[in-house]
């Protein structure tokens, strides 16, 4: 039971989870164009929202482009490099940490703005308040993997994920067991970033996508009236 739930987790889930983030997000783009959109309320709480995500964002891209850097370039190009296992490890426990960090703060006070604020939460919906909190707790775990980290600077706990994740592009059937043997917190943090992929093409996170460019051609009109045409 324990290696069919570690296969179904690790094996069978990132695709499902990969499969619903591609096929959703291009779905959602081409029936719900006047969706993709992140619904800011940017006018209330003006200056804790700006500090609030400019940590986030920042925090955020650093983490991601690492760890999508981290995991999926194969170890050969960094042994050509000349980057040493250990080093990549610490390079990932330093830098991951103070993006990591940044990021948590950052979305405490963004939930914090849309927790505690009457009015912006009267504008918010489940997804809003829900995405934000799985993402406090994704960056959360991801903090908490440090200290595992720091047991394993030689960087061969890495580079099991980096096997996994390779694995799953791959289409490696045994990748799910490259990681039976990680620690829960690991893992948990793992499952919880393909529940993020999964449910990205429902929320608001499908705006890290776009690009003004799109408005040049998106059918249909915006009405804007003067002030005096207003009255």
């Amino acid at each position: 039971m324990e290696n069919f739930l570690n296969t179904l987790a690790f094996g069978i889930y990132p695709y499902i989870a990969l499969a619903v983030f591609i096929l959703g997000s291009i779905i959602r783009y081409d029936r719900e164009p006047y969706t993709w959109r992140s619904g800011s309320s940017q006018l209330l709480r003006r200056r804790q929202l700006i500090w609030g995500s400019v940590l986030f964002h920042l925090g955020v891209l650093v983490v991601f482009f690492g760890h999508l850097i981290g995991l999926l370039t194969p170890i050969e190009v960094f042994d050509a490099l000349g980057v040493s296992h250990g080093a990549k490890q610490i390079l990932a426990i330093v830098l991951g940490g103070i993006a990591g960090l940044a990021a948590l703060i950052g979305a405490t006070m963004l939930i914090h703005r849309r927790l505690f604020d009457a009015r912006i939460r009267a504008t918010s919906t489940f997804g809003d308040h829900a995405v934000i909190i799985l993402l406090w707790v994704q960056l959360a775990l991801g903090l908490a993997t440090i200290p595992l980290s720091m047991g394993h600077l030689d960087g061969g706990e890495m580079l099991k994920f980096m096997a996994w994740a390779q694995g799953i592009f791959t289409f490696n059937a045994g990748a799910a067991d490259l990681v039976a043997g990680a620690h829960p917190i690991f893992k948990l943090h793992l499952l919880l970033g393909l529940t993020i992929f999964l449910i990205f093409p429902f929320t608001r996170l499908v705006h890290m996508f776009s690009a003004p460019v799109r408005y040049i051609w998106r059918p249909g009109y915006q009405i804007v009236r003067t002030r005096s045409a207003a009255r």
